[in-house]
């Protein structure tokens, strides 16, 4: 407990005496060190929480210069001032002058006896502070000790219950996409939306740092987890005291060497994947029954599926050249350079094999050419996943086909590398260029005339804007509600409101193959009529249903 200057008038060696009544909350001061000053300004040589001893050496004795002397040591952080008392001394008892000036400051003020000596005082100070930081080290030991044997146990959640007993600050674990892996709550709860702001912050950053801020007077504080790479995030939701967080650092280690074990242990599952996926990509002509069977044993149920390749030796870091480059002529650095380039792309294919439902990613081909393929449902934000788990790679994404024409999808992608590799953005495959023809070389009036003429009952719409916008964005990824409501930041039944009203104004029908192109082309025209670049410069998808 921290020492108050309560503590110190309870203390009967030193007979300490209140020069008035002073208020309760007063007395509940903090003492954080006891020092000795007969300046007339003591207060720039202060720090803050301080007990300021003096005889009364130059103390003025007009109320004006002692009020002027009060204020000073109060402005300086002075938690109290002491008075020594005493034969010899300038004072027998405190000057009324004084006693006025600090009720009137609200500063406490005591007299010391002529028989207690200034180091008495002091030693008593520095000796319950010593006590204070020796119960803050226990506790902290206690602490790390009931989190090392939680340890032991199975899982995230022992060490987490255990923290949050301990401390009384909550403690949330969350994967690299922000999905809940273990909490220490009875029952899960919504995460605030502040929280998912810095889970943003840190996961962007990797294991480089953390952050924290507070959210309707609650501390919010996220760590990265993970040895080499980013394995999840801890969220704490509260304010740690001193010897809850000196134990914070152990804590991040402990669920980090526990998400690493987890990440070694399901090695077999993921080798187990990455078969099941060559598997299926060595049959030609697998039928369509088989591969939606094969599919959905890993846990992919999506009707319509994509293929994803990543080049894994684009990854920024120590590439295989770089290596060399600096390396002898034996080749023995050559070697270590494709060790670590295979090495990265296995730990990449891991990241993304956890990231994407079902986790169908393999790695095929070896340093400094290994690629990564992999098999998404339709409706996943690929582009999020890559952007977080392969930024600055070259990666290409296939058009969505039926399982049993994954490969095709593969091809489109694989192609497509070279185009990402000079574009510095994954590039998405496209079934169809006669929206680009039309709109490169129609008239652009008569083009914006079209696009009035679909719109227009929109534009004279309450929040015409926001439907617009919001029917693009539904256009662009496909008919993707959760992809669309992601990129515009609402809820998808928010999505799906927009849109029956937007139908309901135009009078067409989201289910129709020519309403779709209509609308979508209408859109692009709107959108400055390139249609090969999206928003923020992605390309844009092939014109829905068509």
């Amino acid at each position: 407990m921290p020492l108050r200057i309560s503590d110190l008038l309870a203390r009967p060696d030193l007979r300490l005496s209140v020069t008035y009544d002073v208020p309760s909350e007063l007395l509940a001061r903090t003492i954080e060190a006891a020092t000795v000053s007969d300046l007339p300004t003591p207060g720039k040589w202060l720090q803050g929480g301080e007990l300021l001893m003096t005889i009364g050496l130059l103390l003025p004795m007009e109320p004006a210069a002692c009020r002027a002397y009060v204020r000073d040591a109060a402005e300086g952080g002075a938690a109290c001032l002491a008075l020594g008392l005493g034969h010899g001394l300038p004072y027998q008892e405190a000057p009324e002058a004084l006693v006025a000036a600090a009720e009137e400051a609200g500063l406490p003020l005591l007299t010391v006896p002529d028989e207690v000596p200034f180091i008495a005082v002091t030693k008593a100070v520095f000796d319950a502070r010593a006590d204070e930081q020796r119960a803050l080290l226990h506790r902290a030991f206690a602490t790390q000790r009931r989190l090392t044997a939680a340890a032991a146990g199975d899982g995230l959640r022992p060490m987490l219950t255990e923290w949050t007993a301990a401390t009384g600050v909550g403690a949330t674990v969350l994967d690299p996409l922000g999905r809940l892996l273990a909490t220490s709550e009875h029952e899960q709860r919504a995460l605030p939306a502040q929280a998912h702001d810095l889970l943003e912050r840190v996961a962007a950053r990797g294991l480089r740092g953390s952050a924290a801020s507070t959210a309707a007077g609650q501390q919010l504080e996220v760590q990265p987890l993970g040895a080499r790479r980013l394995r999840g995030l801890l969220l704490l939701t509260g304010r740690p005291d001193d010897a809850a967080r000196s134990v914070v650092p152990g804590l991040v280690s402990l669920l980090s060497l526990e998400l690493e074990r987890r990440h070694l242990r399901d090695e077999p599952e993921r080798r187990r994947r990455s078969a099941l996926l060559s598997e299926l990509l060595a049959d030609e002509d697998p039928t369509a029954d088989r591969a939606r069977d094969m599919l959905r044993s890993a846990g992919l149920t999506a009707e319509r599926v994509r293929g994803v390749v990543v080049e894994a030796g684009g990854a920024p870091g120590r590439t295989a050249t770089g290596l060399a480059a600096s390396g002898s002529a034996d080749g023995a650095v050559d070697g270590s350079a494709d060790a670590a380039v295979d090495g990265a792309a296995q730990e990449m294919a891991a990241d993304l094999a956890l990231a994407v439902p079902g986790g169908l990613v393999r790695v095929v081909g070896g340093a400094p050419g290994a690629v990564i393929e992999a098999v998404v449902g339709e409706e996943l934000d690929i582009r999020e996943v890559l952007a977080r788990f392969a930024p600055h790679c070259p990666a290409g994404i296939g058009p969505a086909t039926a399982p049993e024409a994954v490969r095709v999808s593969l091809r489109q992608a694989a192609g497509l590398l070279a185009v990402s590799r000079s574009g510095g953005a994954p590039a998405e495959a496209r079934q169809s260029q006669a929206s680009r023809l039309l709109l490169d070389l129609g008239d652009r009036r008569t083009l914006h005339g079209y696009a009035d003429s679909v719109l227009g009952p929109l534009d004279l719409a309450d929040h015409g804007e926001e439907l617009i916008a919001t029917l693009a964005a539904w256009l662009e990824t496909g008919g993707a509600w959760d992809a669309t409501s992601r990129r515009l930041g609402v809820h998808r039944h928010t999505v799906r409101n927009r849109l029956d009203k937007a139908m309901d104004l135009t009078g067409r029908r989201l289910d129709d193959p020519d309403d779709r192109f209509d609308l979508w082309l209408a859109t692009r025209i709107r959108r400055g009529g390139a249609p090969g670049t999206g928003p923020g410069g992605r390309p844009a998808p092939p014109p829905p249903g068509r």
